[in-house]
């Protein structure tokens, strides 16, 4: 990928990241969430589902899915999920508002009740069990997209500690990308208005 591409101006002459393209709603994501850090068990969980959903697919996909999957899922509260059953299953896998995949369903509800697990007792322990995986900042900001990692020891690492306590659809590349969109670390590249 070339320098000149990790930067796209927009209709308002702002340069952002090259990934956000000319749609709307990814400037908008761009411009509000993407890389602002998210704190506590409920946002986190949310963002686990969402990137759960996106394996496989754009980022695009799940936002423009994101209103139907939090209505679906009853607005992410993993209470409610960990007590799915076979017909709540079925009314999901039949919803055209969400990702219609039997094993990111099932993991959702298993995800679900491994927060449910983890928090039960200990509220804040998703969200200190993740952002104990977040690198210090970087002393340099990245130049160009090419430079963005896909996987990092942190994200790796992230992964492995969500597998030990039963999560699923949290691999290094899922966790580097809610490591990215939950501010954990900062990956605007030079020349994107963003970058501090």
């Amino acid at each position: 990928m070339s320098e000149r591409s990790s930067i796209i101006v927009g209709p308002d002459g702002q340069g952002r990241c090259g990934w956000v393209g000319d749609d709307e709603l990814y400037r908008n994501y761009h411009d509000t969430e993407w890389g602002e850090p998210m704190r506590g068990d409920h946002k986190l969980f949310e963002k686990i589902m969402l990137e759960a959903f996106q394996a496989g697919l754009s980022w695009i996909t799940i936002l423009r899915r994101r209103e139907g999957l939090r209505d679906a899922f009853d607005h992410f509260d993993p209470a409610v999920i960990a007590a799915y059953t076979d017909a709540d299953v079925a009314r999901l896998l039949a919803d055209p508002r969400i990702i219609r995949n039997r094993l990111k369903v099932a993991a959702a509800i298993t995800n679900a009740k491994a927060t449910l697990e983890l928090t039960r007792e200990t509220p804040g322990a998703l969200d200190a069990l993740l952002w104990q995986f977040a690198p210090p900042p970087r002393s340099r900001r990245l130049a160009s997209l090419a430079d963005v990692p896909a996987v990092t020891p942190e994200s790796t690492a992230m992964s492995t500690a969500l597998k030990a306590h039963g999560f699923r659809f949290v691999g290094p590349t899922t966790m580097y990308a809610l490591m990215q969109s939950a501010g954990m670390v900062d990956d605007h590249v030079e020349g994107c208005w963003r970058a501090s």
